[in-house]
């Protein structure tokens, strides 16, 4: 018997999270990190289907234009918060079934589907009556190293890459704190702050974020230093053989030191070399340099879902299809 139920907690969920399928769990499967978004001020309605010991949730938000995922600018991924040992189709039903009573709309992005989240996500909003839309709204860079070293994976590399870090590594020394440390985490923030980057959206939940994944062990801070002088500064984790490219910025003033690009090549020599993973995720975003990097380009999606029988619907209904017809004319 599946029994639907709405929350504004997350904390019951513990130990829950989503399955491995293609894509490991990673830091933004974790019922931690949805908690840590709502204690940062977004408020949280939580859609749980269960059946016995086995339950589908969803971490959501309410917005003026419908609900959707519980996510902020540092989250690489949504998907469902997931404890199913069955086939999970009757669950994701119910709980698309039931969200008509809640809302006209229903948007949730950045949908991985190399372990299909989309395809199920958007077939299950589609069996429950809802008008669905999917789209491309973002790229995933990733590296699978498949068991090579840094060395063969270095010398793979781009040539321009390889020369810069021959001609100018030795110009800045790094370090690499696997714990998290105060000191090289203010120096995280002075570089950033004085980058090219754009203002950080919230200091205080990331570094919130670091000290947790620190005291998990899962942190790699890197911090490339010019005579002493914080010049670059690399976030990662690393989790279940997978490691994550979470922030990186440099000092505009040391450019020509190229120390970003050798910080770079350090971070990636550690994880490889010593952490064993067998996937390096570069996160969302579609930057040139990341192309050097990595070798896999994977889609993240946008499911736009439409329960038509409401009026609120309409207006957004007529909003997609005038675009349709204009891109139809566009290709023609």
């Amino acid at each position: 018997m599946i029994a639907v139920s709405y929350h504004d907690t997350v904390k019951f969920l513990q130990g829950t999270i989503a399955p491995a399928g293609a894509c490991p769990p990673g830091p933004f499967d974790r019922v931690e990190w949805f908690d840590l978004l709502a204690s940062g001020g977004i408020s949280l309605l939580l859609v749980e289907a269960r059946d016995g010991d086995e339950c589908i949730a969803f971490p959501l938000t309410c917005k003026d234009s419908g609900l959707e995922p519980l996510i902020n600018w540092y989250s690489f991924i949504w998907r469902p918060v997931i404890r199913c040992e069955q086939d999970c189709t009757p669950l994701l039903l119910a709980i698309a079934r039931d969200l008509r009573r809640q809302s006209h709309r229903v948007t949730l992005w950045p949908l991985p589907d190399e372990d299909g989240t989309a395809t199920r996500l958007e077939s299950a909003f589609r069996d429950a009556g809802w008008r669905t839309h999917r789209s491309r709204c973002d790229h995933n860079h990733v590296l699978r190293v498949n068991g090579r070293s840094f060395a063969e994976y270095w010398a793979a590399r781009p040539g321009q890459m390889r020369s810069t870090l021959k001609r100018k590594g030795k110009q800045v020394e790094v370090e690499i704190h696997s714990g998290f440390n105060p000191a090289a985490w203010a120096d995280y923030e002075h570089i950033y702050a004085r980058s090219w980057k754009p203002e950080e959206g919230s200091p205080a939940l990331l570094r919130r974020f670091a000290q947790a994944e620190g005291a998990a062990g899962r942190i790699r801070l890197g911090i490339a230093r010019r005579d002493g002088i914080a010049v670059a500064a690399q976030f990662w984790t690393v989790e279940n053989s997978a490691a994550y490219i979470h922030k990186l910025a440099h000092l505009e003033e040391y450019k020509p030191l190229s120390a970003g690009t050798t910080l770079s090549a350090a971070m990636f020599e550690h994880v490889i070399d010593r952490d064993r993973v067998s996937l390096v995720d570069f996160g969302t975003g579609n930057d040139p340099y990341k192309a050097g990097w990595m070798e896999e380009d994977r889609p993240r999606f946008r499911l736009d879902c439409l329960d038509t029988t409401q009026l609120r619907a309409w207006p957004v209904l007529a909003r997609r299809m005038a675009g349709r017809v204009a891109r139809t004319f566009r290709q023609r």
